[in-house]
């Protein structure tokens, strides 16, 4: 369903109807943090980072935790200077067919999807078996015992996801809102523990297996690449969300702008609570591999659920301290499994309006202003991945966060690639562009593609991921993480070439709209920024004859930045020198190609 609305009196143009300039600044940026669930992912992830691959990464784990932010910050720069020019909540998908055309975009928007059902699954599992947990903990062993029974957690686990797509189908207000106390609760806990555990350490009452930190942990490099490159794609994992902060910029105010602020604002604040949980962590546990130490596979699941009671001790208190850990890791994958879907119902819907999804998917409920198919559509798909997931074995849930690393590092280098070759003409027009628009997000694409293809590699092995048993996970014969990953992009494949085949339009580029050289300059009601035709911000596009130029007006040429006007609607001429730049102009903000 799609909403008419004008930037001019006469200029009719179509947006997909979600409730712009719901969000500020804030509100984005708690919701950027909130869909990298912290809690949850440290709790699932730091085991798995302390481990590394050939060789234990140990206390050099936050290290590689700073060493994964560099990837993550070099991205969300590029997702900041897409944004500025396309502000449309396809993200990816958009930008990258406006790059490189309709297929590679298709494949960019599947991957955001692909990757969001796949951590729902695991993000679900959490959340139902920590739920029987935090209300066990009131004394109440029976309903604690239920978090290990399957049948009971899974049942949890799909009732969060029903509540979380209800939240996100009522409205993106109510969402943020939500968020808020969640995620707060979340941090205060993390902090929490983080100084609880350092000030036991330096007060000398620690255990004896406890370490001093050192700023040598902060150093990844004496690590050999087998350790390193797959501990980032595990620890690429706790960073990844951020961008929801970029797929609801149609819902934000000044949508240029905010989104991709809050996406760099996000980066920063997870490293610094990451890097001081997993140096607090470390410092208390320790890195052995017996008892809570976290080179210890038996805790790489969940550390916190190992090291808390040793860190909080016995009795009443340490039992209140664990029930809050407990509930912190809880609402953290609950707020996570809602702003996970929020991504991917409006990358669906991105995709839907351009006709490279069915169109059902791009239809926006008339009083909430949210995606109704796409939204639904992902909380059932969902569920129905998570069952079969279960169902052929519970192990597999662990296979998890490898293969969504596979899928991080593939649709984020995307991205990468994207921005540069989409500012591929302005990238020496001043330092700024060549730095922000080319050096960045070159350097994080090639990264992550490096980090990509080692990770394919090393998940491949069949006895890369084991079970409590010591069994190799696998699918048949490869590693159960190679297999996820490479699976859901070849399942991707095979859903575009059947789509290419009954609905051709958008693989023709007769949807999404070529570039054009011109637009309109800034007037009376019109914006000059090059976006699609529903990105919130629209553009006069102009005929490069300047045929449908309107009188006295200017066009701006998206190559150069500079104003041209025609002669007599049949030519190309300068615009005059006296005609006065607009401050949204290009070629003064140098923000659009």
């Amino acid at each position: 369903m799609t909403t008419p609305t004008t930037t001019t009196t006469t200029q009719p143009v179509d947006t997909k109807g979600l409730k712009g300039g719901s969000l500020g600044l804030v509100s984005s940026v708690v919701v950027g943090i909130a869909s990298t669930a912290p809690a949850y992912s440290l709790a699932a992830s730091l085991g798995f980072i302390v481990i590394g691959g050939t060789l234990v990464a140990g206390v050099h784990a936050p290290g590689i935790i700073l060493l994964a932010f560099v990837p993550m910050y070099l991205i969300a720069v590029a997702y900041q200077e897409l944004n500025k020019a396309e502000p449309d909540c396809g993200t990816t998908f958009t930008w990258a067919s406006r790059a490189f055309g309709p297929i590679t975009g298709w494949m960019g928007g599947w991957g955001i999807i692909v990757a969001d059902v796949i951590v729902m699954a695991n993000l679900a599992s959490i959340a139902g078996s920590y739920s029987f947990t935090f209300v066990g903990s009131f004394g109440l062993p029976a309903v604690a015992a239920l978090s290990s029974n399957v049948f009971w957690s899974t049942a949890a686990g799909i009732a969060w996801i029903v509540v979380m797509t209800y939240i996100c189908y009522r409205g993106i207000e109510i969402s943020a809102r939500l968020q808020y106390f969640l995620l707060a609760f979340e941090v205060i806990i993390l902090i929490f523990f983080a100084v609880f555990a350092l000030v036991r350490v330096y007060s000398g009452n620690a255990e004896s297996y406890s370490l001093t930190p050192s700023l040598d942990w902060l150093n990844p490099f004496t690590l050999g690449p087998g350790t390193i490159a797959p501990a980032m794609l595990t620890a690429i994992f706790i960073y990844w969300g951020w961008d929801t902060a970029v797929s609801i910029n149609e819902e934000t105010k000044d949508p240029e702008k905010t989104p991709g602020r809050a996406a760099i604002i996000s980066t920063v604040l997870l490293l610094v609570t990451y890097v001081l949980v997993a140096v607090a962590t470390i410092a208390f546990a320790g890195v052995g591999d017996q008892g809570i130490g976290l080179a210890n596979a038996d805790n790489a699941l969940d550390v916190f659920s190992s090291v808390g009671p040793a860190l909080f001790g016995g009795g009443a208190v340490g039992s209140i301290l664990m029930a809050l850990l407990g509930f912190s890791i809880l609402t953290s994958a609950s707020a996570s499994t809602q702003t996970t879907i929020l991504p991917t119902a409006r990358t669906s819907l991105s995709m839907a309006v351009y006709k490279a999804l069915p169109e059902q998917f791009a239809r926006i409920h008339p009083k909430y202003l949210t995606p109704t198919w796409s939204t639904i559509g992902m909380g059932i798909v969902s569920v129905a991945f998570y069952l079969i997931f279960t169902l052929i074995s519970v192990d597999l849930l662990s296979a998890l966060i490898g293969s969504i690393g596979l899928m991080i590092a593939f649709y984020y280098g995307l991205t990468g690639f994207a921005c540069v070759w989409y500012y591929r003409r302005t990238l020496f027009t001043s330092p700024r562009n060549f730095i922000m628009r080319g050096l960045f997000p070159l350097l994080g694409g090639l990264s992550l593609l490096g980090v990509f293809v080692y990770g394919v590699y090393a998940f491949a092995a069949p006895d890369w991921l084991t079970d409590a048993d010591g069994k190799n996970i696998t699918i048949i014969g490869i590693g159960a993480q190679a297999v996820v990953g490479i699976g859901g992009l070849l399942v991707g494949v095979v859903l575009m070439l059947l789509w290419r085949w009954r609905r051709p339009e958008f693989f023709r580029g007769e949807t999404l709209v070529k570039r054009s050289d011109y637009v309109l300059a800034p007037g009376e009601g019109v914006v000059a920024n090059f976006g699609l035709p529903d990105s919130g911000y629209f553009p006069t596009v102009v005929a490069s004859d300047l045929s449908n130029l309107p009188t006295g007006a200017i066009a701006i040429d998206t190559e150069t930045g500079k104003r041209v006007r025609g002669t007599r609607r049949t030519g190309v001429a300068p615009a005059s020198p006296n005609v006065p730049t607009s401050p949204s102009d290009p070629s003064d903000s140098n923000e659009r190609p």
